[in-house]
């Protein structure tokens, strides 16, 4: 069998992946809070653990392995959406949610075996949250239940922060009902607008950090394989879970192996608002990039290093797809290549099997090719028709361009490569200016001229070669 090496954040190195039982390997992933569209680095986590996934089903059996994937349905975010949209909040959700499975199909991201809704599971909170408290680890107060934080010995571990580090890096919220500043909330209060449950401690709603415990206990049980999301959640959120999980079951592990993938920039620079850089995976979608385009972009940085998106890189992985597609296209895949296995086994090396994809094109291995590409979730038949089908903006105008606008062009390019070989250099010259000018960029091979759309086309430009 195929070994797997993770880098475990818990112990601070790469392992030898040894599940708890190879019959159901299984892996929990933090998902959105959905109030709105997801950006671009809300998509990177789901790319890097979909790979995952997909390599997992690959070496132990897709009928072997479980993954979950929750949604956070209830939160102050969501709350503050509704009260300024004038929208209940429950239509939001539904929206919003899906939204980020449309978009993230788009990348080409497989559903979950489960994707559990916050809401859903409010019971088992509350379960777990009296555990707690009938266990000394959390107590109520002021309509609160907060998880006390010296209770448990080893806070602190996954991060590697002492107690009092936290408290001077991090947004403690200052209560008068708290023991420690560094005490969190389980279960906080509900006014008459925002939404509520009845409970133990009155009607109320619950922190951010118990959802994701009570979910994972409730559909992986106590002792689990992985644990992922990105490295913005190591603390607190992947913190505080490992805390209240190990308290409330201390028999179980929780976790066995943390995997945290890094950040994302745009252009060499945080992503944000107030630089104008901010923006969605469906502003991506829209704008016409294809979402195989994103994923190779993604796929390109392994995923525990910062990734810088740029449109530079997205022209060179969408020429690189083009070009792939156009050799596979009527090729069956065959098997993995061995070395991009042996790639993506070693934590997920994604940028070293992309550069065994370019060697296998280059040597003519076109089924192990495809098959390798897919163990990406690239050159997938669900991903594909956007090699003929683009869309590019002509200064404000968007221009859609389909098979019938690509095939004469491709005449364009037959007729200066007719007139190249009948050294008519004036016509093949104009026609070259021509296309150049239209925003068609063009490489001129020993096997012939490649083309494909720039970034901005006038297609009117076109109209006097015809």
């Amino acid at each position: 069998m195929t070994t797997i090496k993770l880098h475990n954040t818990k112990t601070r190195k790469k392992e030898v992946f040894t599940p708890l039982d190879p019959e159901n390997v299984r892996m929990y992933v933090c998902g959105p809070t959905v109030y709105d569209r997801a950006h671009l680095g809300n998509a990177r986590p789901v790319v890097v653990f979909d790979v995952l996934y997909r390599l997992l089903r690959h070496v132990y059996g897709p009928d072997h392995v479980t993954y979950v994937r929750n949604f956070t349905d209830v939160d102050d975010k969501i709350n503050a959406r509704a009260a300024e949209s004038g929208r209940s909040i429950g239509e939001i959700t539904a929206e919003t949610t899906q939204w980020f499975l449309d978009d993230m199909g788009a990348l080409g991201a497989l559903e979950p075996n489960f994707m559990p809704r916050a809401t859903q599971y409010i019971p088992q909170m509350v379960a777990m949250i009296e555990d707690l408290i009938a266990k000394g680890h959390a107590y109520a107060a002021e309509g609160h239940v907060l998880f006390a934080v010296d209770s448990y010995k080893t806070y602190g571990a996954l991060s590697g922060r002492t107690v009092d580090d936290m408290i001077a890096g991090a947004r403690v919220e200052v209560a008068p009902y708290k023991r420690n500043p560094m005490d969190f909330v389980l279960w906080k209060p509900s006014n008459e607008n925002q939404p509520g449950w009845d409970s133990p401690w009155g009607r109320g709603r619950p922190g951010w950090h118990i959802e994701c415990s009570a979910m994972a206990y409730e559909l992986l049980g106590e002792s689990f394989d992985i644990h992922g999301g990105g490295n913005d959640l190591m603390f607190p959120h992947h913190e505080n879970e490992i805390a209240q999980s190990c308290c409330a079951h201390p028999e179980g592990g929780f976790a066995q192996v943390w995997m945290h993938n890094e950040m994302l920039q745009v252009e060499g620079k945080k992503m944000s608002k107030s630089l104008g850089n901010f923006f969605t995976v469906h502003d991506l979608l829209e704008q016409g990039v294809p979402g195989e385009v994103i994923r190779f972009v993604f796929l390109s940085t392994h995923y525990r290093k910062p990734m810088d998106w740029t449109a530079e890189k997205a022209r060179e992985a969408e020429a690189t797809l083009r070009k792939w597609r156009k050799l596979t296209v009527d090729v069956d895949s065959t098997q993995v290549s061995a070395d991009a296995l042996e790639a993506l086994s070693d934590d997920l090396n994604t940028a070293g099997v992309i550069s065994i994809m370019h060697r296998l094109a280059g040597s003519g291995e076109l089924g192990s090719l495809k098959a390798t590409g897919k163990s990406l979730g690239l050159l997938e038949d669900a991903l594909g028709g956007w090699e003929t089908v683009r869309y590019v903006k002509s200064g404000e105008l968007r221009v859609g361009t389909n098979p019938e606008v690509a095939n004469e062009i491709d005449l364009l390019v037959a007729r200066r490569t007719a007139a190249k070989a009948e050294k008519d250099f004036s016509t093949a010259d104009r026609i070259r200016d021509e296309l150049q000018a239209a925003g068609i960029i063009m490489r001129d091979g020993k096997d012939g001229t490649e083309w494909e759309f720039g970034s901005s086309v006038d297609l009117s430009k076109l109209e006097a070669l015809k």
